[in-house]
């Protein structure tokens, strides 16, 4: 055998070993600890939305999932973890909205591209919001809360998770509509927001329906309305916003898994599959609309990586409007 044949049948063997390599890495996977990061703090919706996908996970592959808080810089902390990490598919993060779509254009500089660096591969859920107040506060409406920060000196402050959050547009459409002040006070996750507005330390915001629902129950915070365009089962009782006082609002956020961009895509469509597979049972569908959120059946990897794209257009667009690009 010549020096040019043997040089080809060690290309061949060499392509075939890695190919084979590559194959026993998938079907071995995971075969230790996956660590699933929450860029917010424990007890709002991307926490909850965690710690199901965790179970479903374990369940699944027979391997723990730890849950890993990373509060901070409106998800950039926690992004950037997994963007720096090994592309190797043990290190998955809890991506919304803000962190997908609606950072590249409210804040002047991103360490990280969502839209080259992460990979969404499973949207869990969409997040519809509730307009609350402090209950003390003399507001049962709409109209009560634009009459009071019109009254009020400097206007009226209320609170977000972040300032490149949903719960802030949804606060500035409101704020342009009916041409007001407001004071934003942003916290590190939506429950340690709802606690002050409990405390009377902030006066309303828009929050996440599952972390508000319990207290607005118990009369610890009154709901004005629902930002979707349609009541939700589990405020049902609740009037959309659009209905009440704000007229056109519709609006709702969304909640997706997202991976290092640099993971195999075996590996990515192994965790997809079993993600969608987890999300999709009846009970969990049931839980998630009983607590307020919006269960969804997930589009593929590609699809949802356009349905992504889009979004972020979208809402660079009412960002800009808003005049909150590159704020941050």
């Amino acid at each position: 055998m010549d020096a040019f044949a043997r040089s080809g049948m060690l290309a061949l063997a060499l392509v075939v070993s890695s190919f084979a390599s590559a194959i026993a890495q998938v079907a071995d996977f995971p075969n230790r600890p996956i660590t699933l990061v929450v860029p917010l703090a424990p007890g709002g919706t991307n926490d909850i939305l965690a710690r199901l996908v965790g179970q479903k996970l374990e369940r699944k592959f027979g391997k723990p999932v730890i849950i890993e808080n990373r509060p901070g810089a409106g998800g950039i902390t926690a992004a950037l973890g997994v963007v720096r990490g090994a592309p190797d598919g043990y290190m998955l993060i809890t991506a919304s909205s803000t962190m997908m779509a609606l950072n590249i254009t409210i804040r002047k500089q991103m360490p990280y591209d969502p839209r080259k660096d992460l990979t969404p591969i499973v949207m869990t859920v969409r997040t519809p919001f509730v307009l609350v107040v402090n209950p003390k506060l003399p507001v049962h409406s709409v109209a009560d809360l634009v009459k009071l920060a019109r009254e009020t000196k400097g206007g009226l402050s209320y609170g977000t998770p972040g300032p490149a959050t949903f719960h802030r547009l949804s606060t500035e459409i409101l704020r342009t509509m009916f041409d007001l002040e407001f004071i934003h006070v942003p916290y590190k996750g939506t429950v340690p927001a709802l606690n002050d507005l409990m405390g009377g330390h902030i006066a309303f915001m828009f929050a996440d329906i599952p972390p508000a629902l319990a207290l607005i129950k118990a009369g610890k915070l009154r709901a004005l309305g629902v930002t979707t365009g349609e009541r939700v089962l589990a405020l049902n009782e609740v009037p959309p916003l659009k209905d009440v006082g704000m007229p056109g609002f519709d609006a709702s956020s969304w909640h997706t898994i997202a991976i290092h961009s640099g993971v195999p895509r075996d590996i990515v469509e192994k965790l997809a599959a079993a993600i969608r597979e987890g999300m999709a049972e009846p009970a969990v569908t049931e839980m998630l609309a009983r607590d307020g959120a919006i269960p969804v059946v997930s589009p593929g990897v590609d699809e949802l990586r356009r349905f992504v794209d889009s979004e972020t257009v979208r809402w660079g667009k009412v960002i800009e409007q808003a005049g909150l690009a590159g704020s941050e």
